[in-house]
């Protein structure tokens, strides 16, 4: 059986996107989809792909506070009234994107059938986890950030959530693509020589391997313990 987790079931009644209006876009890998400070009319749907938000603060320091995969919201503060972009989207991978005008996702919130039911569920449950992934980045190490990274990165085809019952020695939890350390680096908030140097520690002791691809194994989540 399929293992889901909570956002996911929240959705299940329309996981397609379908019932959500709107319109769907094809975009590239690394393609801009908004900017942080520009309007925000729409907020968007990740039917295809995986995209990193990241925020600017006024001394121009950039920070990753999200990385999302099919299946999640983003845009959707301006639901609360926010009019500008309070980060910049970029595609991970080759991404559909549904993208939604605020009207149409207030009128169905205010539907008050299932469908407007799980939507609030999952909005709710998308505010926690950002606040919990900015907790995150504030008391964690960088190398525990960079395995988180690459954790989510692995998870953003939903359909690979089969692998998540694996035993942590088992086989690999997935295989990506080579990502550039500078990226990594940009992502984890640190400079590249410690990606270099962390990486370089996840495969000698056995936690990823890259040869063409990145491997990514359960058992890279013990760097994830407190030391």
């Amino acid at each position: 059986m399929k293992k889901t987790n909570g956002r996911n079931s929240q959705l299940a009644g329309f996981a397609s996107g379908a019932t959500l209006g709107g319109t769907v876009s094809q975009y590239l890998e690394k393609q801009n989809i908004y900017k942080q400070g520009t309007p925000a009319p729409t907020l968007f749907y990740i039917q295809e792909g995986g995209v990193r938000l990241t925020s600017r603060s006024k001394h121009q320091v950039s920070a990753v506070t999200a990385i999302l995969g099919v299946g999640d919201f983003f845009g959707e503060l301006c639901l609360a009234g926010y009019p500008l972009r309070m980060s910049t989207a970029v595609t991970l991978t080759p991404s559909s994107i549904r993208t939604i005008k605020k009207e149409k996702m207030l009128q169905l919130l205010r539907a008050g059938n299932t469908t407007s039911n799980s939507l609030a569920a999952y909005l709710l449950s998308s505010a926690k986890n950002f606040r919990d992934q900015v907790s995150e980045l504030l008391t964690s190490s960088a190398e525990q950030r960079l395995a988180r990274v690459l954790l989510r990165l692995s998870h953003l085809d939903r359909r690979l959530l089969r692998l998540s019952h694996l035993d942590r020695s088992g086989p690999p939890l997935v295989e990506i693509p080579v990502i550039n350390h500078q990226v990594l680096a940009e992502m984890v908030g640190t400079t590249r020589p410690r990606i270099n140097f962390f990486m370089n520690r996840f495969r000698r002791k056995g936690y990823i391997n890259y040869d063409g691809g990145l491997e990514i194994r359960q058992s890279l989540r013990k760097a994830l313990r407190p030391r």
